[in-house]
């Protein structure tokens, strides 16, 4: 399956306003493809779309709840009667809630798997119509969540399993129909986003996204490289596979594990719980590319390099593998007698 390049495309993603999505738009915008961003806040994005057109990028929005089929509908047929359809659709929107199950009332639980489950279904069968036709790419944001357990987002965490169940058997599903659309599930690792703000909190303390954290950049550049280069699944962040491999294959080790240590880390002790600034429920907070936890955010991650562009990423390993090799030849080499030895500068202690 051939993908256009970015430049060429039109590239819809929800949940474009902030975190994650405002990263991605920044992102295939740079790269030159028309974007339509989609959330709830349609004076937030049209700060967004102001911004992006300063800096030459083609820019567009569609206000609307992903978790009404009715409003996703009504995306689709705007941006075809816009743009003359796209090439890409990215199923981005995400909220949650920080709370024990039972704690959790139903209203809240409802509306976690309203944005993030039935905002996948809604949008994925929705695009689906004009995808299966013009051919381009489906991308899902899922979470390493999806594949394993995570106690006090344990709603969040449901409805990100439902969506790789979703994405996976919609996969084959297309496959066996021979459409023309690559599908992608993207397993995000612990995002340092605005989620913590967004979030209902229904704890003693500040929340926060359990480190490591990865920068929202690593995220939106897998997900731009699927929409040229058709790809099945990418977890962003080596910690992600580490602590997804080590659920599957030491389950009883790693529920003890976590059973503790998620209470802990989800919690921020040294603060009173943030006020709620929109996001959940209603619309809010659009504009805001990070949250709170900048001094513990990794900005690299060579596990995600290396699934994103593989030759790339193997090539560069083994031209620091030569070049250090060399180096290491050169001043291991046997000596003429006379030559002098390579001297090396030696610090004094202080």
């Amino acid at each position: 399956m051939k993908l256009k390049p970015l430049e060429e495309q039109t590239f819809v993603i929800t949940g474009g306003s902030s975190g994650i999505g405002l990263a991605t738009a920044r992102m295939a915008a740079e790269r030159g493809a028309t974007v339509v961003i989609v959330s709830r806040d349609e004076e937030g994005m049209r700060r967004i779309c102001d911004e992006l057109r300063e800096h030459g990028g083609r820019c567009d929005y569609v206000a609307a709840d992903v978790g009404e089929r009715d409003q996703v509908r009504r995306v689709v047929a705007s941006v075809i009667e816009r743009h003359g359809g796209f090439d890409t659709w990215v199923n981005n929107a995400g909220v949650g809630a920080y709370a024990k199950l039972e704690e959790l009332s139903d209203e809240d639980h409802e509306r976690i798997f309203k944005t993030n489950y039935w905002g996948v279904v809604y949008g994925s069968t929705e695009a689906l119509k004009h995808l299966k036709e013009r051919g381009g790419a489906l991308i899902n944001t899922g979470s390493i969540s999806s594949e394993m357990p995570a106690p006090l987002l344990s709603a969040y965490t449901a409805s990100k399993f439902a969506v790789k169940g979703f994405t996976d058997s919609l996969r084959l599903e297309l496959m066996h129909d021979e459409a023309p659309v690559s599908v992608t599930l993207i397993q995000p690792s612990g995002i340092h986003t605005p989620f913590g703000y967004h979030a209902k909190n229904y704890m003693d303390a500040a929340s926060k996204v359990p480190p490591p954290v990865y920068a929202p950049e690593l995220v939106a550049e897998a997900i731009c490289s699927a929409a040229e280069h058709p790809a099945r699944d990418v977890i962003i962040g080596g910690a992600g596979r580490i602590m997804t491999t080590a659920s599957r294959l030491f389950p009883r080790l790693t529920d003890k594990l976590y059973s503790n240590l998620f209470f802990v880390t989800a919690k921020d002790k040294s603060r009173p719980p943030r006020e709620h600034h929109g996001g959940f429920a209603e619309a809010g907070s659009s504009g805001e590319l990070y949250g709170d936890q900048q001094d513990s955010m990794r900005k690299t991650s060579f596990y995600t390099a290396f699934q994103n562009k593989p030759a790339r990423t193997l090539a560069t390993v083994a031209a620091v593998g030569v070049a250090g090799a060399a180096v290491t030849g050169f001043l291991l080499r046997p000596r003429a007698v006379g030559e002098q030895q390579p001297t090396v500068s030696k610090r004094e202690p202080a």
